[in-house]
């Protein structure tokens, strides 16, 4: 199973509030014990959202909108993508990190869509073309 794992954002992260020698060091560790257990398959921190842009869709307008955005509960500040067991496997994971913020944070965890669970609609030819595009990503 795959899941994201998602570090909400703060005030603090939002306000470009940089971790210190002591947290990058925690997060590093906990990083390492990832990748030797064979979970980690990526993860990476992300700037504040005044450095980022979003794309509206309405039909077929599209409208870009400069950050910041309003509504740090509802922003990411970084993530992992994870190969576990289980959503428990998973949880158990985020229960050993270490506090990503300076503040009280939470951590969301979302599993990805696999092809088996589009059921009929994910024909024979969706399926082949998916497992492609995966083995040409995973050459990068």
């Amino acid at each position: 199973m795959r899941v994201m794992v998602i570090v909400k954002a703060t005030a603090d992260s939002e306000a470009g509030i940089m971790p210190s020698t002591e947290m990058l060091t925690a997060m590093m560790q906990y990083n390492e014990e990832l990748v030797k257990s064979g979970i980690m398959l990526a993860g990476d921190g992300l700037h504040p959202s005044v450095k980022g842009k979003r794309v509206r869709f309405s039909g077929t307008s599209r409208t870009v909108i400069d950050g910041p955005f309003a509504e740090t509960k509802e922003l990411i500040a970084g993530y992992w993508m994870w190969q576990v067991k289980s959503m428990d496997e998973a949880v158990e994971w985020v229960r050993r990190c270490p506090n990503p913020m300076l503040t009280e944070s939470e951590i969301e965890i979302r599993p990805l869509f696999e092809m088996d669970d589009f059921g009929e609609e994910a024909t024979p030819e969706l399926r082949a073309k998916e497992e492609e595009l995966r083995r040409l990503t995973e050459q990068k």
